[in-house]
């Protein structure tokens, strides 16, 4: 094969997985202002990581909640 067309395979596989890391960021932006819209400011943190937790649920993105993670310093 020739190296422009590897070269150009290269680019629409980093441009199709570019497209799905953007519709993953779309929809949790989109859980997120909505859990915004209908509780509003004042709760406790842990009622907006349920809150969130339940929308992104219903919207079908995989999620870990408080996930341990190493620092390197």
């Amino acid at each position: 094969m020739p190296d422009i067309l590897k070269n150009g395979l290269k680019y629409f596989e980093e441009y199709d997985y570019r497209i799905k890391i953007y519709g993953y960021y779309r929809k949790n932006i989109r859980a997120s202002f909505e859990v915004h819209k209908f509780l509003g400011n004042g709760f406790q943190e842990v009622i907006y990581q349920r809150a969130l937790a339940w929308e992104m649920t219903q919207i079908g993105l995989e999620f870990a909640r408080e996930i341990e993670q190493d620092i390197f310093l």
